[in-house]
C-alpha cells in the first residue's frame, strides 16, 4: 500500500495542478469546412487569407489514388501555387520532416496543407514547427510546450475517419537514428481548418474503415472515463460515442453511405477535441507499446485492447460507463449501472466481431505484450484518475505480511511525507511553468515580455487556486 499511496499522491497532485495550468493555454477550435465536396472550397478560403504559395504535405499512396486533383484543381483556378511533398512514411521520420521543411523554405510558402491520415498530419505539423523555430531541432521539442511561438496557418484535410490529428494539439515523430518513437505537444500544432470531406473516405477498404472506427471511439471513451474533462470535452465525447455507435456498421457494410461516412468524420473529429484536452488512457499506452514493438496498426490495437482494459477497470469505470450506454441509445431498462456498464463494453466486443476485428487471443504476439502492460495498470491507474483497482495490490500485502503491520504504518507515514513533499515542490514549479507559457503567447503578440509584475500575479492566482481547490 506504502507504494501506492505515494504513487498516487504524486499523481493527483500532477494532474490537479496541471488540470489548473492548462486553463491559461489556447484551446482555439480549427474552423471548419465542412461537407460533401467541402475540399473544392479550400483554395478559396487559402486565397482569402492572403497565401499564394502553400505546401501540400501528403503520402504517394494518396497521390496514387488522384485524392488530390479536386484540391489541386481548386488551387490553381484560385491562383495558389503549390509544392507538394509525397514522402510521408506511415511513421514520419525527422528525414521526411526536414524534407517537408526545405521544400516550404526553397518554395517561399506561407501556409501548409496536411492531408492525409494522422501521418500527413503530423509531419507537416512537426514541419510547420520546424519552420517556426528554424534553430530548434525536432529532439529539442519533443514533450509538452517546448514550442510556444506561432506556426505557418495549417489547413488540415482528413482522409480517415479516427485520429482526430485535425484538431489535436499533438503529433508523434520517429527518429530512425535512436529507434524512437516520442510526441510533441503544444497548442500550435493545433490546425487553423479543418476541412471534413465525407466524400474523401468513401475508396476506404472495410478493415480500414473498421479500425480507424473503433481508434475514434477509443478516443472518446478514454476520454470521458478520465478525470481531466471540462462540460465541454465531456459533451464531445458523449456526441462522439452516439454518432460512432449508429454509422461504423453503415459505413461498414455500405462504404458509400455518404451521409454515415459524413457522420463518422464529424464523430472523428469530435472524439479529437476530447481527447486533446482529457487525455487517453491505458487502452493507447498498451496500443503504442503493440505498434512499436511489433508494428500492429493503431486503430487494430486500439480496438482489440479496448473492450479488456475497460473489463479490467471493472467498478471504478461503472459510472461513466453506464452514462455512456445511455446516450449510445442502449435498451439499458431496469438495469443497474453495473450492468450497463457490462453491457456497454459487451456491445463493443460485438462491434469487433461484426467489423472482423479479431479477438485478442487470434493476434499473433500481442498475448505476451498485453500480460506485461495488464501488470502495469494496477500500480499506473491514478494517472488516468480512477480509483485504485483494489485497496493494496499483491506487493502491499507481501510487504505487510514480510513488515507486520506496525513496519507497514511506519512505511505508510513516511510515503505520505514524501507525497507531501512532491506536492510542495509541484505547488511551486508547475505555476511558473504555466507562467512561462503565458509569457510566451504574450511575447508572440506584442514582441515584448509580459512585465515582470503582471507574471507574479499570474503565479501567484494560480497558487491560490491551486491552495484552494486542493
Amino acid at each position: 500500500m506504502a507504494a501506492s499511496i505515494l504513487f498516487k499522491a504524486f499523481c493527483r497532485t500532477y494532474q490537479g495542478i496541471f488540470r489548473v495550468a492548462v486553463n491559461f493555454l489556447d484551446w482555439t477550435e480549427p474552423k471548419l469546412v465542412k461537407g460533401a465536396g467541402s475540399v473544392k472550397k479550400l483554395p478559396e478560403v487559402v486565397k482569402a487569407n492572403g497565401h499564394d504559395r502553400v505546401l501540400v504535405v501528403t503520402d504517394k499512396g494518396l497521390m496514387g489514388l488522384h485524392l488530390l486533383d479536386g484540391l489541386f484543381e481548386g488551387l490553381d483556378k484560385a491562383g495558389v501555387k503549390y509544392f507538394v511533398y509525397d514522402g510521408t512514411q506511415p511513421n514520419p521520420t525527422i528525414d521526411n520532416i526536414e524534407e517537408a521543411r526545405k521544400l516550404y523554405a526553397d518554395n517561399n510558402c506561407s501556409a501548409v496543407i496536411a492531408f492525409g491520415g494522422g501521418s500527413p498530419m503530423d509531419c507537416a505539423k512537426v514541419a510547420a514547427a520546424r519552420i517556426a523555430k528554424p534553430n530548434k531541432s525536432v529532439q529539442q521539442m519533443r514533450g509538452t510546450l517546448k514550442i510556444l511561438k506561432k506556426l505557418p496557418v495549417i489547413y488540415a484535410v482528413p482522409t480517415t475517419a479516427g485520429t482526430g490529428s485535425e484538431t489535436t494539439i499533438a503529433a508523434v515523430v520517429s527518429d530512425p537514428s535512436t529507434h524512437e518513437k516520442y510526441a510533441l505537444q503544444d497548442p500550435v500544432l493545433r490546425p487553423k481548418y479543418a476541412v471534413l470531406d465525407p466524400e474523401l473516405t468513401i475508396g476506404l477498404p472495410p478493415h480500414i474503415t473498421s479500425t480507424t472506427g473503433m481508434d475514434a471511439l477509443t478516443h472518446a471513451v478514454e476520454a470521458y472515463i478520465g478525470h481531466s474533462n471540462t462540460k465541454d470535452t465531456a459533451a464531445a465525447a458523449e456526441k462522439a460515442t452516439k454518432m460512432i455507435f449508429e454509422n461504423i456498421l453503415k459505413v461498414y457494410e455500405n462504404g458509400k453511405d455518404i451521409e454515415a461516412r459524413e457522420n463518422m468524420l464529424e464523430a472523428s473529429y469530435l472524439a479529437g477535441i476530447a481527447f486533446t484536452r482529457a487525455y487517453v488512457g491505458y487502452v493507447h499506452a498498451i496500443a503504442h507499446n503493440l505498434g512499436g514493438m511489433y508494428g500492429t496498426p493503431h486503430g487494430l490495437a486500439n480496438a482489440v485492447v479496448l473492450p479488456y482494459v475497460l473489463e479490467y477497470f471493472g467498478e471504478t469505470a461503472y459510472a461513466p460507463l453506464a452514462k455512456l450506454a445511455d446516450i449510445a441509445g442502449l435498451e439499458t431498462a431496469g438495469m443497474t449501472e453495473a450492468q450497463k456498464a457490462e453491457f456497454f463494453i459487451a456491445k463493443i466486443r460485438e462491434f469487433n466481431k461484426l467489423l472482423n476485428i479479431p479477438l485478442l487471443r487470434g493476434c499473433i504476439n500481442m498475448v505476451e505484450m498485453l500480460m506485461l502492460s495488464f501488470g502495469t495498470l494496477e500500480d499506473s491507474a491514478n494517472m488516468l484518475g480512477l480509483d485504485d483497482f483494489e485497496e493494496e495490490t499483491k506487493f502491499d500485502k507481501w510487504l505487510r505480511k514480510v513488515c507486520g503491520d506496525k513496519m507497514m504504518d511506519i512505511i505508510m507515514g513516511i510515503a505520505m511525507v514524501i507525497g507531501v513533499v512532491l506536492s510542495v515542490a509541484l505547488f511551486v514549479f508547475l505555476p511558473n511553468l504555466a507562467t512561462m507559457g503565458v509569457n510566451a503567447l504574450y511575447h508572440n503578440a506584442s514582441g515584448e515580455n509580459m512585465p515582470s509584475l503582471l507574471q507574479n500575479l499570474i503565479s501567484g492566482v494560480i497558487r491560490i487556486v491551486i491552495f484552494v481547490v486542493y
